[in-house]
């Protein structure tokens, strides 16, 4: 089994589980290669920078206190007891290449913090998508990067989650993730990468056309990574949060999660 030498997490925005309704080969063909999860929980309230916040620092937004105007207005602290999984990553390999790409800019410019070297770029999505390929082909030692589509959350605001206009944009995430997916395959890098796919929250649930409640259509997602020592069709043991996607990467990478953390590793998820 080849080690784990990079991990590239794929988020899409707003998507929850209604993925299941759509047309998406890219993720199907993944479904088919790793663990998924499509009844995970996001965290509360089921706001972006919130759910965002907490894959991110491995905590609960009562703790990385994010949210979406915060992190549009100011940067996040270096020195917070919660660090981001850059950050983490950052100190134990202080020359790893580090990348973001949000088409949701306060992510780039609020959640991740401002000087630990990371490298982002904030566009539209499907610019965003092709640009995170160009870079992977141009940065074959990359160690870790995470990407943010918004669409799909875009579409749920306007028409509606879970309605045809969102699947159709969900549709457009899964075919700008393939492009992402090409540009690791054609380099060779998905042999020995982890691919996590997630979404931060749904919507529907107690508005038509938002979400923020703890309603099951607001909360629940889907998770899932593909790679090295992940079993296909592992069944994960007890509820997977989007906080536990912190433990995950840190796992990976080889590295020890901070002691603040609340992110906890499934059980079963590795192979041993």
């Amino acid at each position: 089994m080849k080690p784990i030498a990079r991990v590239i997490i794929i988020g899409w925005d707003g998507a929850g589980n209604f993925v299941t309704s759509a047309n998406t080969p890219n993720l199907d063909r993944l479904v088919q290669m790793g663990t998924f999860d499509f009844h995970a929980q996001t965290a509360m309230p089921t706001i972006s920078a919130q759910c965002w916040g907490a894959l991110l620092h491995g905590v609960a937004p009562d703790k990385h206190g994010l949210t979406n105007e915060s992190a549009s207005s100011r940067t996040y602290p270096d020195d917070s007891p919660y660090p981001s999984i850059f950050r983490v990553v950052r100190e134990a390999y202080p020359d790893a290449v580090l990348a973001a790409f949000s088409a949701w800019s306060p992510i780039n410019d609020g959640i991740i913090e401002p000087s630990i070297g990371v490298h982002k770029v904030s566009m539209k999505d499907r610019d965003l998508s092709l640009a995170a390929a160009a870079y992977i082909r141009e940065h074959p030692e990359l160690k870790l990067m995470y990407v943010q589509l918004d669409l799909p959350d875009s579409a749920g605001h306007r028409h509606g989650y879970n309605t045809p206009e969102q699947l159709r944009a969900i549709e457009e995430a899964d075919e700008h993730t393939g492009f992402i997916l090409g540009a690791l395959e054609q380099t060779g890098l998905l042999d020995d990468s982890l691919l996590i796919l997630v979404s931060d929250h749904g919507g529907g649930g107690a508005d038509p056309r938002d979400h923020g409640s703890d309603h099951p259509m607001d909360k629940t997602i889907f998770w899932g990574c593909v790679g090295p020592g992940i079993e296909r069709g592992t069944s994960l043991q007890g509820t997977m949060t989007i906080t536990d996607t912190a433990a995950v990467v840190v796992r990976a990478l080889g590295i020890e999660a901070p002691a603040s953390w609340e992110a906890k590793l499934p059980e079963g998820l590795f192979a041993e």
